[in-house]
């Protein structure tokens, strides 16, 4: 496996774990990761890339190696505002190459329209966004998140990491028992009582009181002056769980105005574990153009 380095910044008041693979001096390449995911979740798609990159990773707030809020949860808004002082720190001086899966996708994407003179480059990797929401579902959302504050959730100790790798494949059946267990060490840590924790903030589990306004997306989605690159794994849930009909589907993507995309066979949502060297070569492919 290629080394990672880790590196800790304040961000924003947020004790931030970023990962870094490559030398300085070679073009960066952010990495951005999903829900409930780590940013050595990219282990395996760095060690597939054939040219030499500066890889960027950070752990979002509340995840991984990263500091948690004080506040009860966790909201968008806040994810842009940390990838805007990360790329101060990381590239002042031009404009950025992003990879984003899952929510690591929308923040990225959306960024790229609030701030399109940032981004040279966009791929999402199934990071088109939640299920619509309209508007009348607000008061039961509220009144949902505020009966959650009264009994904030907690994560389950497992009994071994081996549990925590057995986990994983349950979610992905695709995924290796190597790779499981390499991903499961960073995934959580071990607890006094011999027993290990997942390491991220178990108020991620809450439901957001802020419905998820596609139309805001667009907007911003529309602004984006970067390629785009837009990647989906052929055997992936999210479509369905989106429920969006056909044009739904495709006035979500037709709002970027310079688009590819590609769907990855024989994967699917965590394509970055399914078929790294596959992605490894897309990704490259699209960003040698």
């Amino acid at each position: 496996m290629k080394p990672s380095h880790s590196e800790f910044h304040d961000i924003r008041g947020i004790r931030y774990h970023v990962r870094t693979w490559g030398e300085p001096a070679a073009p960066k390449l952010f990495l951005l990761h999903g829900w409930m995911d780590v940013s050595a979740s990219f282990q395996f798609l760095v060690d597939a890339f054939s040219r030499e990159w500066h890889v960027i990773a950070p752990d979002w707030r509340g995840f991984g190696l990263s500091g948690w809020t004080r506040e009860p949860g966790y909201w968008f808004p806040d994810y842009y505002a940390d990838l805007d002082a990360l790329l101060d720190r990381y590239q002042p001086d031009g404009p950025a190459t992003l990879v984003g899966h899952s929510m690591g996708g929308v923040i990225a994407s959306v960024f790229a329209g609030i701030r399109p003179g940032r981004v040279s480059r966009l791929i999402s990797m199934e990071g088109l966004g939640l299920a619509r929401h309209t508007p009348d579902q607000a008061p039961a959302r509220y009144t949902d998140w505020l009966d959650r504050l009264k009994d904030l959730p907690t994560f389950r100790p497992y009994r071994s990491f081996e549990l925590v790798a057995a986990r994983l494949q349950k979610n992905n059946p695709r995924l290796p028992a190597d790779k499981a267990a390499f991903l499961a060490r960073h995934w959580a840590k071990p607890l006094d009582a011999g027993e290990v924790v997942l390491l991220s903030d178990p108020r991620h589990k809450m439901v957001n009181p802020y419905l998820f306004r596609i139309d805001e997306a667009i907007a911003c989605w529309r602004r984006v002056t970067a390629p785009v690159l837009l990647v989906s794994g052929r055997l992936s849930e999210i479509p369905a769980r989106m429920k969006d009909t056909p044009a739904q589907l495709a006035e979500r993507k037709g709002a970027f105005r310079d688009c590819r995309e590609i769907e990855l066979d024989e994967a699917g949502h965590m394509m970055h574990h399914d078929q790294p060297e596959k992605l490894a070569a897309i990704l490259e492919d699209f960003l040698a153009v």
